[in-house]
């Protein structure tokens, strides 16, 4: 339906297309200083706008939601897509606060241990 407007139609609709997209995430990926909105997330990859970021984008990238730390990507393929930068990661690395355990813990084991008295 969209091949029967005028071109300048399209690009306007595209361009609003985009900018709701920004305005609905949060998400943004920062490489090294860099930082480019997220316009769409799966589970294997994401979309960022072609017009605002690097032509490829290969290697180790932060995922931030809001000013919160959320995955740390490693991206392996980009290609532009209908105005889009299609990157699809090897691995999402879920962040966390604290250090992962090197040992089993377990359930049933004591929270602590009361000293002499």
């Amino acid at each position: 339906m969209l091949e029967f407007l005028p071109p300048e139609v399209r690009e306007g609709l595209d361009a609003a297309r985009k900018r709701d997209q920004k305005r609905k995430s949060k998400l943004r990926v920062q490489v090294g200083e860099a930082v480019y909105p997220v316009l769409r997330f799966w589970d294997n990859g994401f979309a960022l706008d072609a017009d605002f970021s690097p032509g490829k984008l290969r290697g180790l990238v932060d995922v931030f939601d809001g000013s919160r730390h959320v995955f740390q990507c490693l991206i392996v393929a980009s290609g532009i897509e209908h105005g889009e930068l299609v990157c699809d990661f090897k691995r999402a690395t879920a962040v966390t606060e604290r250090a992962p355990l090197d040992f089993w813990r377990d359930e049933n084991a004591p929270m602590g241990y009361l000293s002499k008295a």
